[in-house]
This record gives C-alpha cells, structure tokens and sequence, in this order.
C-alpha cells in the first residue's frame, strides 16, 4: 500500500500564533483521499506547533528592524524583541518524514513570507529520500512559480486541494500522464507546467477532516481542548488588500448545518470542547448562519462547549437576531475587521462595509456580553496618518480591545499591481513584523507609534473598575497591586512628564528612540476618553 505524508513545516518570525495553525486542510485531504483513493495510507505530520522554538539570528532582509525590537521589555507595552524559529529544524523534519518512509511527501505552503521555510525542508527531504514532493496552499495559489522552480519540488498544487490531490496520486500510480490533473504545477523536460484550473469536488462529497494522527492536546485555547471547523468556502468580497479569492475563489458555497453540527458532535464526544470557525466569511450567508446557530444551540443545550470565530467575522452581515442566535449557540468572542474607519478608503479597497453598522454591531455585541475585538490595519496605501488616528480613537472609545496589523504587500492581492513585481525579499517582508511598506503619508516611525499606542490603549481598556468611570490622573495617582499594573502606570508618568516612552528591561528603563511622543501627545489631547472592556469610561484629561 503506497504511502502519502502530509506535512505543517515550521516557520520563522518574531512571534507565532500555533494556536491559529491547527493543519485543517490537510486533514481534509487525508479524509478525502482516503474516501477516493482508499489503496493509499495518508499520515499527517504538524512540524511547527509543539515542536518547541529557536532563537535565531536576524535575517538580513529584516536587519533595519534591530532598530526598533532592540529591547527585551518586560512591561504592558513590549514589542517584538528576538526572532525565532517555532518548530522543528529542517534537518529534524528530513529524519521523522525518512523514519516514516513514504513514498510521496505534501507539504502545506500556507503564508508567503514563510515560503523559504518550506523549501528548505524539502531539500532536506530530498537528501535523505528521492521521492517526489508535492507543495499546495495559499502561498502557491499566489505565487506557484516561487515553489515549482525549485529542483527540490516536484508538483505544486494551486487552488482548494482535494480534487486535484486525488487526481495526482492516480496519475502517479499510473505513471503519468499529468497533463490532465487539475490545478497542478509541474515540469516537463525541466520547463514549469500549469494545468488549466477547474473547479473542486463539492463540498458534500468532501469528507469531514480526519484528525486523527494529531495530538489534540497541543491545540488548546485557555487550557481546553480546541479544534478548527469550516462551514463553507470561499469569499465574494474582492477587498484590494486580500488573495483569499486565489485558493478558495469568489464563489461561495456552504455546508448543511446538519453536516456541520453532525461533524461537532463527533469532536464533542472525542473530547472537544471549543470550535474555532475558520471561514473567511461565516456570516456573508445570515439565513444559513443563524439556521447553523439555532441547530448548534438546539443540539448542545446544557453541554460545555465554547465557539470562536478567531478569523474574524465581517459586520457587515451581522444583526441584531444573529448576534443573539450566535450568543445562545455558544459563541464568546466576537472578532470584527474593521480595517479602516474612513469609508472612502473602504470603497477604494472595494471593501463593502459601513462605519455606522460596524458601531452598532459593537454595540450590540456588549449587550449581548460579547468579549469584542476589532482589528485595524495600519498603513494602508493611500490613507493619510490622520485617517489612521481617527480610526484608533474610535477604536479607543468603543469596549472593546483593539487589534491592529501593520499593512503587508501580498502576492496575488489587488493592490499588488499597483506596486512593481515582488521579488524575493519582498515576499520574504510580506508579514506585519517587517513594517515593510512606508508611504508617503505614513512612515515607519509613525506605524511603530501607533502600534505602541494601541499597546497603550489596550492596557488600560484591560483594567478592572469598579465604577462607572475615573480619570486617568486619578488611575496614576493610585498605587498599583498588580506588578504588571504598576510597571504600566509608571511608564505612562514618564511618558507623560518627560515625552518619552520607555521599555522595562532586565537592565533597567531604556527608551524607545522611533516612538514619536508628539505624534503620541496628539493622540492623547484629541482623545477625551477610553472605553474600557467592561464599558467603563476613563477620562483622558
């Protein structure tokens, strides 16, 4: 019985989010191939969450950063400091893939700037075992040639997986020929091929994932258990920032909320208690999502369970009824892409969306006891520094946490023609901690400021008050009992006294060079109040 291994690789950067990188589609190609191709025995292997992390020195790509992560700061506003590898080393990854001894290797190119990443564990691979790999993922439906072009790679696969995976490994077993597997990149006489595209299985004819070689006990949020789910595909926005669109196409399509809750019950009874919805847009069909509700809700009644949504929800298909229906179904946190408060940048990035709904929803949300996160992209092309700013404040006086990303360039994304042809090193930079794209309305001292600042704004919305509101001068005055607390408050008095932000070190206060207090100051004076978590009001001045 030939033998596929399915890989997550490890990946390079200042911080890591495991938590999100649960490898759900490659546990729906295992499902899958085993349903279509049941003569083939499929492992999946996660080299990147619970294989521990490595300091490593900065890249040179990134070297204008040591600038502004020089500090090991141990206070409430601490930025990136060391870079890292989360995971195993190629080398380890070569010798658990030669152990297993398949005889095909898939490895999960999911996000472009870890490209490199992937390519090293396939030469690794290659000096240990010729046979041939297959790369697929987000990062090969945007930029395949970066992939295939290595004589490492054998096959890329562009698009949603499962058809042409299975169409693969029949023309494999065969011998070939290739030039009919939808999707697929490949090399004739060492020249790249690629098919034409075509669409994928349905989804009712894809299985549920089998996560069933994973240790769930690595994927756990607050210390229980944690599984992804996806109740549909694909996304109709075409939003100027995103390549979403590349893999998974414009056309949505969903599952039955019986499927859905069918698969739940499953993970319930293996012992899941929280389900993280990772669509790229839940709620875009809302009768579909609150029948999905309803039935959840009517299913789990009196049962432990927690739902998340951690990659976002878009407001614009929100409303009262659905927020409620999410609530009683289960779910605790809302996270919101707010993007931009300017909706003339919203249309210039054909994003749908209104300032007006998104404050209602959010509001709505804190009735209903939502824990809320909104996220705030930092730097985009065209919108000015004071665009920015009036996006944070409005952030600032909302209960909520603010959370924000500084604009990336990636392949295949709208906006991407209107820059010159990215090279390596820019695919390499495109990821929030490069603070990679400076404009002319907004440089990188100015992104690393806001960054810092929205640090700043989400510790005192984390405060617990008793009261319906206090002033700031009143919070400063006050000894802190909480150690965090007291660092916090410290270096906002020197902030405020000396206009200089400083970071806790091991060594002392050290000041942060790039942040700008003027522009900080600015901020502040035009503030008036924060809004914290709990809906108390802390005035500025």
């Amino acid at each position: 019985m030939p033998k596929l291994l399915l890989f997550q690789p490890p990946i390079e950067d200042f911080y890591d989010t495991d938590i999100r990188l649960q490898p759900i589609g490659l546990c729906y190609l295992k499902a899958t191939v085993r349903r279509f191709c049941p003569d083939f025995r499929v492992v999946v292997r996660d080299f990147h969450t619970g294989c521990g992390r490595r300091t490593l020195p900065y890249p040179k790509e990134l070297s204008y950063l040591k600038e502004y992560y020089l500090l090991p700061d141990r206070g409430p506003f601490s930025m990136f400091h060391q870079y890292f590898r989360f995971g195993a080393s190629p080398a380890a990854v070569a010798e658990a893939v030669a152990q297993e001894q398949p005889d095909m290797v898939g490895i999960s190119a999911l996000f472009s700037p870890y490209y490199r990443e992937v390519l090293s564990c396939a030469a690794a691979i290659k000096k240990l075992l010729p046979i041939p790999i297959v790369v697929g993922g987000s990062h090969v439906s945007c930029a395949p040639e970066t992939i295939l072009a290595s004589s490492h790679v054998d096959f890329v696969i562009r698009g949603e997986g499962e058809r042409p995976l299975v169409e693969l490994l029949q023309a494999w077993q065969q011998g070939g020929p290739y030039d009919r597997v939808v999707n697929l990149g490949w090399k004739r006489d060492g020249k790249m091929v690629f098919n034409p595209m075509a669409e994928n299985f349905s989804l009712p004819e894809i299985p549920p994932p089998d996560y069933g070689d994973l240790d769930t006990g690595r994927y756990l949020y607050e210390g229980r258990r944690l599984c992804m789910i996806l109740t549909s595909r694909g996304c109709p926005h075409r939003c100027g920032f995103c390549s979403v669109h590349l893999t998974f196409g414009r056309r949505y399509r969903r599952r039955s909320a019986a499927a859905v809750v069918a698969e739940m019950e499953a993970r319930y009874a293996e012992g899941i208690r929280v389900f993280d919805f990772e669509d790229d847009n839940l709620t875009f069909d809302l009768a579909g999502m609150k029948k999905l509700c309803q039935q959840i809700g009517n299913t789990f009644q009196g049962r432990d369970i927690q739902l998340l949504a951690m990659n976002g929800i878009s407001h614009k298909s929100l409303d009262q009824e659905v927020l409620a229906l999410m609530r009683r179904a289960g779910f605790t946190h809302l996270n919101l892409a707010l993007v931009s408060g300017n909706e003339e940048i919203l249309a210039a990035y054909s994003r749908p969306h209104r300032r007006d709904n998104f404050i209602t929803v959010v509001e709505e949300a804190f009735r209903l006891g939502f824990r809320i996160v909104a996220h705030q992209i930092l730097g985009l092309p065209g919108e000015s520094l004071d665009s920015m700013v009036d996006t944070l404040m409005l952030l600032a006086r909302l209960p909520l946490l603010i959370g924000v990303s500084i604009f990336y360039l990636t392949p295949g994304a709208p906006v991407a023609a209107s820059f010159p042809a990215m090279d390596g090193t820019d695919i390499f930079r495109s990821r929030s901690t490069a603070m990679a794209i400076e404009t002319p309305h907004c440089q990188r001292d100015d992104l690393y400021t806001l960054f810092l600042t929205a640090r700043i704004l989400n510790f005192l919305k984390g405060l617990e008050m008793e009261g319906e509101e206090t002033s700031l001068a009143d919070l400063l005055a006050h000894e802190q009992e909480s150690p965090r607390a007291a660092t916090g408050f410290n270096l906002l008095r020197r902030l405020f006294e000396e206009k200089r932000l400083y970071a806790a070190t091991p060594q002392g206060l050290l000041i942060r060079r790039h942040f700008d207090a003027d522009l900080f100051e600015t901020i502040w004076q035009n503030l008036a109040w924060i809004t914290t978590q709990q809906g108390r009001r802390i005035h500025t001045r």
